[in-house]
């Protein structure tokens, strides 16, 4: 990949509704995709992630929900499971259709006022859903931030950022919500975080020396979803949400901390082998680096392609 272009594999659409300050992003896997989800730091806000664990008997979900609005957030799911339901996915179970929806939100609660993703902005979201989606201050990340441990007026914009990596075959691309504490990295450099007079300050340091007064618990967290079209169980599904930590270790410092609620999850339709799963793991944990990367340059513009995988039938 050149580093411009977002793939999004065949069997995925996404879709985001935002107002002024928050907003929803959906990835939609109507026919279902095996999933996982690995959840980290000391906050999180989720909905349906023990489903996802290898001993439970659900094996394949039919959405991720990605949103602002803190713990208010999760209402959006709803809206989600009716637009799946009216069209007729999910599980089918005693004459009824049960779709599998999973979540997690992120704190943007920064007004005076309270403003919050409801069930409408979910339904909207997935009547929005597309396989060619745009990226940036939109959806789930219309209110993110990064950086604040001085204070939001000293943060800066962040957004929701999506990247692919390919490796002999497969497609791995990583759509992440990055509203960290932290500050944004690309390799050793900052481009995004707490900014003072001269520059960036750098969170680590500042959190080394003590200064911690403006630290606000469970206000942050970056959420996101790894698309893949490998052929894996839901061992390996879950898997490859644990190791996309590495991504944001790389991304984001600090990360994990008692102030975030970073979840990651995977879904894949399985569609390709895979030859080497070692492979398979390093393409996600940069194609997550990436995303997050992506995620507060929100100046460029990407090339969303729909992976056709002509190989395949429908």
């Amino acid at each position: 990949m050149n580093g411009t272009e977002i793939v999004i594999p065949r069997g995925f659409e996404i879709g985001h509704f935002d107002d002024e300050f928050t907003g929803v992003t959906v990835i939609l896997a109507k026919n279902g995709a095996v999933g996982g989800c690995d959840q980290r730091g000391g906050a999180p806000g989720t909905r349906e992630t023990d489903l996802l664990r290898t001993e439970k008997m659900m094996r394949k979900i039919n959405a991720v929900v990605l949103s602002g609005g803190s713990a208010y957030g999760l209402a959006a799911s709803c809206g989600v499971m009716e637009y799946l339901r009216e069209n007729g996915y999910g599980y089918k179970t005693a004459g009824k259709v049960v779709p599998i929806v999973t979540q997690a939100v992120l704190f943007d609660l920064n007004q005076k006022e309270y403003h919050y993703p409801t069930a409408e902005y979910g339904f909207e979201a997935c009547k929005n859903a597309t396989k060619t989606p745009v990226f940036g201050n939109i959806g789930a990340g219309k209110g993110a931030t990064v950086g604040k441990i001085r204070g939001l007026k000293n943060a800066c914009k962040s957004g929701i950022g999506a990247a692919t990596v390919k490796v002999m075959g497969v497609t791995v691309t990583a759509v992440v919500a990055v509203n960290a504490m932290g500050d944004v990295y690309d390799k050793e450099e900052i481009i995004a975080g707490a900014k003072g007079r001269s520059g960036f300050v750098n969170t680590e340091k500042i959190l080394a020396s003590g200064e911690v007064s403006k630290l606000i618990s469970g206000a942050n967290t970056t959420i996101g979803c790894i698309l893949t079209n490998a052929d894996i169980d839901k061992a390996g599904a879950n898997k490859l949400a644990s190791i996309s930590h590495n991504g944001l270790v790389r991304a984001i410092r600090p990360v994990h901390t008692d102030y975030d609620g970073d979840t990651m999850f995977c879904m894949t339709t399985g569609r390709i082998p895979v030859v080497n799963f070692a492979m398979l793991q390093s393409a996600t944990v940069e194609a997550t680096r990436l995303a997050i990367v992506n995620a507060v340059r929100l100046d460029r513009e990407y090339d969303v392609i729909f992976d056709g995988d002509e190989s395949c039938g429908e």
